[in-house]
C-alpha cells in the first residue's frame, strides 16, 4: 500500500512541475507577444508598398 502511495506522490509531483512550467511559459509568451503602447506612436507606414505610390524623385 505504501508503494502505491509513493508512486502516486511521484506522479503528482511530476504533474505539479509540468503545470508550473506551463504557467511560466504562457506568461513569458504572452509578455513577448504583447505590443508596448509606444510602438503604436512610433509606427510609420511604408507608402512605397501602396499600389498608387508615385515617386517624387527625378531619375
Amino acid at each position: 500500500m505504501k508503494k502505491v502511495l509513493k508512486v502516486l506522490a511521484v506522479i503528482a509531483a511530476i504533474a505539479g512541475a509540468c503545470a508550473a512550467v506551463y504557467v511560466v511559459v504562457n506568461k513569458v509568451m504572452a509578455k513577448k507577444q504583447s505590443i508596448p503602447s509606444d510602438d503604436y506612436e512610433n509606427y510609420v507606414s511604408c507608402s512605397c508598398c501602396d499600389d498608387d505610390f508615385v515617386s517624387e524623385t527625378v531619375a
